[in-house]
């Protein structure tokens, strides 16, 4: 049984009376809280819902009804295309868009690789406080303030057979080391190389039998390597500044601890730094994954669709398709596809942080 509570010692002692004289924790909102929550945010926000609606979900309707539709000339056919999905049915038989599928899948692979695992190595680096650190970390996050254009344009010029990268070769005396040891010289064709580097046809279709009959080599095209290098070089900067950012959060107790405990700087670096990075890894991995691929300018000025489609990824199919040949069912089954790509990545890491809070 609660005790009886002294009305005198509540109205003579100033901490008892500011206690019995707080609101109820579940009081009913003041009419302006009200006003404000049910009212004006919803005004507020209506207007760019609205366009959000228009702009993003009616636009990516439209889209799924022209990928369905006759629509493959300037005239405009919205019909329904006979039988259902024949232009999905279409691209993915052509050798073409296996082509896209492989590149853009090799692409995001080793340029999340080169970028994160580059990005990660500079943040350690500049973490240590070396001399000039500040300079650094301003020279490797430059490439990432320049567009995908002028980067494209500029390796494209590095890359070249002729005047690129392979005179710097010949200037060293890189070929004639190479000779004088009895090897050929090196005059490799970086972008205009058709070569399907470790291909996995022959091993995959022992597994799977129906990979035998694909019209491209699964493998790393060598054309593609070059393209790589020149994403990663831009990028890598904006890696390593979430990676700094990170290793801003992590405690130096945690560190001094490790270190009292006699770890090496290399396994506190290991064993302490770096696992709290994983956040960071995770984030860092899913907003470059993303751009990987639906990756466009970068390739368009670089390469194009390369030798034997070597280069050519999804963006460009897209463009040519709808602006080049008119075939605007295809190319909107192409965005269609690159939209459900993308939304593998971000949709299950937007699901998972809502879910967290």
């Amino acid at each position: 049984m609660n005790p009886p509570v002294d009305q005198s010692a509540s109205a003579t002692n100033p901490l008892a009376k500011s206690l019995t004289s707080r609101p109820a924790a579940h009081s009913k909102p003041s009419p302006k809280r009200r006003f404000s929550d049910y009212i004006l945010s919803p005004v507020i926000l209506s207007p760019a819902m609205i366009l959000i609606v228009i702009f993003v979900y009616v636009f990516i309707a439209i889209t799924v009804w022209v990928s369905l539709s006759n629509w493959h000339t300037l005239k405009i056919d919205m019909s329904l295309r006979e039988p259902f999905g024949a232009t999905y049915q279409q691209m993915f038989m052509m050798p073409r868009w296996h082509a896209n599928l492989r590149n853009v899948f090799i692409f995001t692979a080793l340029f999340l690789t080169v970028s994160i695992g580059f990005g990660l190595l500079l943040a350690l680096l500049l973490d240590r406080k070396l001399i000039g650190h500040t300079i650094f970390r301003n020279v490797f996050l430059f490439p990432y303030s320049l567009s995908f254009i002028v980067t494209g344009i500029a390796w494209r010029w590095i890359f070249n057979p002729e005047t690129g990268i392979n005179v710097l070769i010949n200037a060293l005396g890189i070929n004639r080391l190479i000779v004088a040891l009895g090897g050929p010289p090196l005059h490799p064709g970086w972008t205009t190389d058709p070569t399907v580097l470790f291909s996995l046809n022959n091993w995959l279709g022992a597994i799977f039998p129906p990979v035998k009959s694909l019209s491209i080599q699964l493998g790393i095209p060598a054309a593609l390597i070059p393209v790589v290098i020149a994403a990663a070089w831009q990028l890598t900067g904006f890696a390593m500044s979430m990676y700094i950012a990170g290793l801003a959060t992590v405690p130096n107790d945690l560190r001094e601890a490790a270190r009292i405990d006699g770890a090496t700087e290399f396994q506190v670096y290991t064993k302490v730094v770096i696992p709290q990075l994983n956040p960071v890894t995770v984030s860092t991995a899913i907003i470059l994954g993303h751009v990987s691929l639906k990756i466009f300018d970068l390739i368009f000025a670089m390469t194009g669709v390369g030798p034997g489609f070597a280069t050519d990824v999804p963006g460009i199919f897209v463009f040519e398709q709808t602006f080049k040949a008119t075939r605007y069912n295809l190319g909107a089954a192409a965005s269609i596809v690159m939209l459900l790509l993308v939304s593998m990545i971000i949709v299950p890491y937007l699901w998972t942080n809502l879910r967290k809070r």
